[in-house]
């Protein structure tokens, strides 16, 4: 008999597991895995990026999936709680861009190290290897847990940390989502975020971009009326399949709620590679630069405007010869240069799979969820924290955060309900 069970042994569980023990609870954590911390140990790049040092609000304005419900949780646990968290620990952080923290070691294992460490100082007793096949539930309270094996575990107190459906190497393979429905649960529908965007185009069919990156555009998803929905400026990459990079990452969910949303086979999307500039300023510009060097190739003119294999699209794609020289160019054709590089439109059909992801989307709908304690608002002594939630948010230290936050939480009120 246990007083919390903590099922999975990702951030939000570990976090949950640590937030139980250190309020006295005999502590079970487990997890089907051969081993714990899977999915912090690849965080990052293999740096884990532990949370964020933004001020809140913009913390959750990069959590676009019901971000809003979190303010409740930041209230009790926020990111410089887990900053004083980690270095406690003795995990010595340091800040990056747009306020990410990482480990000075610039290692994800010492950060899962130093948490496995603490697990076992604060005597939660560890099982790997361990499917869990059912939540036992009586009298609309949880009782316990039923392993694969058969066996029974008792515990009055039961987190749910068992991840999405993305990353499923780690062992995010959607487990909690059936118990949570048996418990009464909502689950909103899964999908892919923070994942690339595919196209059936011709240019990227031809693999005419493939392997481009351009640096610091402006990437658009547009509504059926041509408008944007939202627009990310960052770096982007072509790829066989379509686009990726970060600025397609964090548009991809757009892609697939727009979709939904108008039930379209495919959505527009516009990139301005020169968002610095405005459309008339670059126009007038190259006019200048053509009648400067009005003998010299258009090519060799504009050359340093754009990426060359870009440049070269685009002319193309505006009916310009890049070797014809520049007094042979028609205005007609400039101005449709110019519309291009500021606001190329082509269509995608949709994302890689949700395997493919690097976040789940929908989960657990947090309108059943206790929001400054993650208990079940539906089954008594039932916890949900991390990604098995409908919180979802851009990569940059957000979703961990939430994982974070939310597996403090749900442990430490584990524990405090069976006092």
């Amino acid at each position: 008999m246990y007083d919390v069970i903590v099922i999975g042994g990702g951030p939000s569980g570990l976090m949950a597991a640590i937030g139980a023990a250190e309020n006295k609870a005999k502590v079970l954590l487990i997890d089907k895995g051969n081993k714990l911390g899977r999915k912090l140990a690849i965080s990052g790049g293999g740096r884990c990026n532990v949370t964020n040092r933004l001020p809140i609000d913009e913390i959750i304005r990069h959590i676009p999936g019901n971000g809003r419900f979190l303010y409740g949780a930041f209230s009790v646990f926020n990111n410089e709680d887990i900053i004083y968290f980690f270095e406690n620990l003795g995990i010595e952080l340091k800040e990056e861009d747009h306020g990410r923290m990482f480990p000075v070691s610039n290692r994800a294992q010492s950060v899962v190290d130093a948490l496995l460490n603490q697990l076992k100082l604060l005597g939660v007793e560890m099982k790997v290897n361990c499917p869990v096949k059912e939540i036992l539930f009586k009298n609309h309270h949880t009782e316990g847990i039923l392993l694969e094996s058969g066996e029974k575990i008792q515990s009055k107190s039961i987190v749910v940390a068992t991840g999405g459906k993305s990353v499923p190497h780690t062992g995010s393979t959607g487990d909690g989502f059936p118990w949570a429905t048996a418990a009464g649960h909502t689950i909103s529908e899964l999908f892919p975020t923070e994942v690339p965007v595919t196209s059936a185009e011709n240019f990227i069919r031809d693999k005419a971009l493939q392997g481009l990156s351009l640096r610091d555009v402006a990437l658009s998803v547009l509504n059926p009326k041509g408008k944007p929905i939202i627009t990310h400026q960052m770096d982007m990459i072509f790829t066989h399949f379509g686009i990726s990079g970060p600025a397609v990452l964090r548009c991809s969910q757009f892609v697939v709620k727009a979709q939904k949303k108008w039930k379209l086979e495919e959505v527009a999307m516009s990139l301005d590679a020169l968002p610095g500039r405005r459309k008339e300023d670059l126009h007038n510009d190259l006019i200048k630069i053509m009648k400067d060097e009005p003998k010299k190739t258009v090519k060799n003119a504009f050359k340093g405007i754009l990426p060359e294999r870009y440049l070269l699209f685009l002319l193309d794609r505006s009916g310009i010869d890049p070797s014809a020289i520049c007094t042979s160019i028609s205005s007609e054709k400039l101005r449709t240069f110019v519309e291009l590089c500021k606001q190329f439109k082509f269509n995608v059909n949709g994302t890689l799979p949700l395997e493919k992801a690097f976040v789940t989307g929908g989960g657990v709908s947090v309108k059943e969820i206790e929001p400054k304690t993650m208990a079940s608002k539906l089954m008594s002594g039932l916890y949900f924290c991390g990604e098995v939630l409908d919180i979802y948010g851009y990569t940059g230290g957000y979703n961990i955060t939430s994982a974070l936050v939310t597996g403090r939480l749900a442990g430490t009120n584990a524990a405090l309900s069976i006092i």
